[in-house]
Formats: structure tokens, C-alpha cells, sequence
């Protein structure tokens, strides 16, 4: 039996939405018809769940025709929706006839409060995925009243204290929701696979390709600060050009065994991307919380929740001394990453796939 259809809109910055998207389709009956809707179809080449793709303009950048278009105010309960921008005109037209088209019995947003308040206007019951961050305004409330449900996809004991308790009645917390399968070593294989000093004090730091970059100059001062500590970056960094190197600093770049290097680290130093926060839990390291900036303090807010419940030291800022570093790091060596690990969950795609069909089948029938 084929059941009825379920469509996915998934935002394109970064890999995060996308990977998650993927692992809960995955878990979904494979009779189970999926439409994923994105301007990035690129994010699911190799997937081997059959999906239906459907491309949507890139609305990032889009030009306004004249000044006096881009003038007008924004309402309250919107967040970017310039007037007279032909790629938007076409996104939503695009979004709606297939949704009309396909007829779905859910339409999950990652993430835009825009497309939560178009499918109610539109008849379409939705499901919202929650991020962390300041979201009380008129637009984020909106989409929590007009969606059917929300979807965390992270553990309730890292919810923000200002989420009004009716919308967390009504929100599905999967626990962590880790995309990565890599298998979890011990410290000392992880070192001896990557041929590593079984011995020496190490800390990785994890960079992102979803944001404007982590700043070397502040693992510089690091390296200074602690000369015996093995510094090792993965993925880019941001250089503003007075920064000097270091011997015990390496930059490794992209690296295809992420999980063996946080396996093999003494101390972990990530954003809080909701991914990177879920994967170091799933290896269970000290972790030292950089928060990068983004829209409505999402990582910010994260991170002092992770603050909060004692899973990390949140980094309100680099810190800019030798004598702070020094601080961080050993504050970090002491969390008990019991904590940390708690808020990783191994079933929460599986359980995000479950509360997606069964408001389906609540919702239908």
C-alpha cells in the first residue's frame, strides 16, 4: 500500500537542514511518497531513499527592481519579503502548485515562519522545524500558531526558558539528532588510526562551512597559551592577516574522518550548530562552546543553554588573553561530559519520522 504523499521544504544554507532531512526520510515507511522542495537539489545527490526533487529559485541576493520597492517597510509578522523580487513571486508559485498538485498530507518547513504562514492560507496542514534563538516576534509566533505541530530536533532539557508553554505542548523533541554514522572509537584507536601521539595533551577545534568562517587569529593565541597542547583544525578558518603561526598549530581543512579526530581529542572547540552539537555528544569530549553568529542569536541562545545544564562552557566571545585560554580549556577539562552526552539521542530520526506520519495519519485519518 502506498500511503499518501508527505513534502519537505529545506533551506539551502549549509548542509545541516539537508542532512537532516535525509536522515529522517530515511526512517519513514518506504511506501511512503517524499517530495523534498529546495534550491540546492546538489544537497541530495547520493541519497538512496527515492525522493521526488523539486528545484526552487534562489532567492538569496535577489535584486529589487527600483528604490522605492526596496523602501517599503517590512510587517512585523515577516522577516525578508522585499517587494517585486520575481524570484520570490516565483519560489511561492512553485511551492503552491505543488503542493496543490501533489495534494501532500504534510508539509514540513526547515525552516522559513514565511512558507508556516503561506500553507495555512493555503490549506495545508504543517510541521515546523524549531531552532533555538530569540523568536518571540509576531512572525515566529505566527508560524508556531499556524502550523500543526513543530518538530525539535533536539532534547528538551536544552529548550529555552521563553517558549511559551503552549507551543511546547504541541512540539515533538526527537533528543539529539546526530546525521553522522561513523563508528565511535576509543581515544586511543582513534590516535593510533590517525597515527597520533597516544600521550600528548590534544584539542580539535571544528570549523563549518554554513557561516562566515572561525577567526584563526584567536587559535593563535591559544597555541601560545598552551605550547604543549597539539591544536588541530578541521575545515577553514578566517584569516585577517596579522596572525602568527605557531608550530603546535595545524590547519588539516576538510577531512573526510571527523569522528576519529573528536574521538581522539583531550577537548573539543565547535559552533553550536545543531549537528556539531550532536556529534560531539555522540563521542562524549569536553566541549568548548563557540557560539558564530546567526540570525535571531540562534547558536548564541544554544550555547548558553548548553551553558546552562552544564554540557559546556559557552564562549560568549574568543577570549583574548593568554590567562583566558588558559581558564576555558581547564574549565572545559572539567565538565562531566556525562551531561553532554545525555542530550544525543540514537533514535531521534527514527522518533522525528514517527510524529511526522502519525500527525499525518491523525490529521487524515
Amino acid at each position: 500500500m502506498t500511503e499518501r504523499p508527505i513534502s519537505f521544504f529545506i533551506h539551502h544554507q549549509g548542509r545541516g537542514h539537508a542532512n537532516r532531512a535525509r536522515a529522517i526520510i530515511s526512517e519513514m515507511s518506504p511506501n511512503r511518497r517524499v517530495t523534498v522542495m529546495t534550491a540546492k537539489p546538489s544537497l541530495f545527490d547520493g541519497y538512496d531513499r527515492p525522493i521526488e526533487i523539486v528545484e526552487l529559485p534562489d532567492m538569496i541576493g535577489a535584486p529589487v527592481p527600483t528604490a522605492e520597492l526596496f523602501a517599503e517597510a517590512t510587517p512585523d509578522v515577516m522577516h525578508c519579503v522585499p517587494l517585486g523580487v520575481e524570484k520570490t513571486r516565483r519560489t511561492m508559485r512553485t511551492i503552491i502548485d505543488h503542493l496543490d498538485d501533489a495534494d501532500p498530507t504534510l508539509f514540513v518547513i526547515d525552516v522559513s515562519a514565511e512558507l508556516g504562514l503561506l500553507a495555512r492560507i493555503a490549506s495545508v496542514p504543517a510541521v515546523t522545524v524549531r531552532m533555538h534563538g530569540d523568536r518571540m516576534d509576531p512572525g515566529h509566533l505566527g508560524a508556531y500558531q499556524a502550523c500543526v505541530g513543530m518538530l525539535a530536533p533536539y532534547d528538551e532539557a536544552i529548550e529555552q526558558d521563553d517558549y511559551p508553554a503552549w507551543a511546547r505542548a504541541r512540539t515533538c523533541y526527537t533528543g539529539g539528532l546526530c546525521t553522522t554514522l561513523a563508528p565511535v572509537l576509543d581515544k586511543a584507536a582513534a590516535r593510533a588510526k590517525l597515527g597520533l601521539d597516544p600521550h600528548q595533551d590534544i584539542i580539535v577545534v571544528l570549523t563549518g562551512g554554513g557561516g562566515a568562517g572561525t577567526p584563526y587569529a584567536p587559535l593563535t593565541m591559544a597555541a601560545r597559551a598552551l605550547p604543549d597542547t597539539l591544536w588541530l583544525v578541521l575545515g577553514p578558518v578566517h584569516r585577517e592577516g596579522h596572525e602568527t603561526d605557531f608550530g603546535n598549530l595545524r590547519e588539516l581543512g576538510w577531512v573526510a574522518d571527523v569522528t576519529d579526530h573528536l574521538a581522539a581529542a583531550d577537548v573539543v572547540i565547535a559552533s553550536a550548530g545543531d549537528n556539531t552539537v550532536h556529534e560531539i555528544a555522540r563521542v562524549g569530549r569536553p566541549y568548548l562552546c563557540a557560539p558564530e553568529w546567526r540570525y535571531f542569536d540562534e547558536q548564541l541562545r544554544k550555547s548558553e543553554r548548553l551553558g546552562d545544564v552544564g554540557a559546556a562552557v559557552a564562549l560568549p566571545n574568543w577570549p583574548g588573553s593568554n590567562a583566558r585560554w588558559r581558564e576555558v580549556v581547564a574549565e572545559a577539562r572539567r565538565l562531566d561530559v556525562g551531561r553532554l552526552q545525555a542530550l544525543y539521542d540514537p533514535g531521534a530520526a527514527k522518533r522525528a519520522a514517527g510524529y511526522l506520519e502519525g500527525v499525518s495519519d491523525r490529521l487524515w485519518g
